[in-house]
């Protein structure tokens, strides 16, 4: 599991004093970035050396969020596959979970715009933080 700790911000809450449901994708996003490290440490975006693309991105919004507190953002590995694997992320606020969602990524040859396996090297490592079989349901 990676853990992310996220402070709202002001700009984050809407007009019913919880954070807004548009900010909790931005903030699934920023949990991804050891993901992504594993693929490319140094986070290069360019065609020849990024590797991923999402494919989906679903959440169960389960509790409001509140300005007054920090957000532990966990993220796991819920499934992996030879071209894709999927994480699933949960928003906690004062020990309840608020949010969960899945987000799917796929392995991507972004000069051939092709799919591609993922290295066995990176599946291994993301194998490490496979989400409890009993979690998974």
């Amino acid at each position: 599991m990676f853990v992310t700790t996220v402070t709202p911000r002001f700009g984050d809450i809407d007009g019913l004093g919880h954070v807004n449901n548009t900010v909790l994708p931005g903030w699934f996003e920023l949990a991804r970035n050891p993901i992504f490290r594993m693929f490319e440490p140094d986070l290069d975006l360019s065609p020849e050396k990024w590797g991923l693309i999402m494919a989906r991105i679903d959440f169960d919004f389960l509790g409001e969020i509140f300005f007054d507190g920090d957000v532990e953002i966990r993220t796991y590995v819920k499934r992996l596959g030879n071209k894709s694997f999927t994480l699933h992320h949960e928003a906690w606020q004062r020990g309840e979970l608020k949010t969960k969602g899945d987000a799917v990524l796929v392995g991507y040859d972004f000069v051939n715009k092709r799919s591609k396996t993922l290295a066995d090297d990176i599946k291994e490592t993301l194998a490490e933080h496979l989400i409890p079989e009993e979690k998974n349901e």
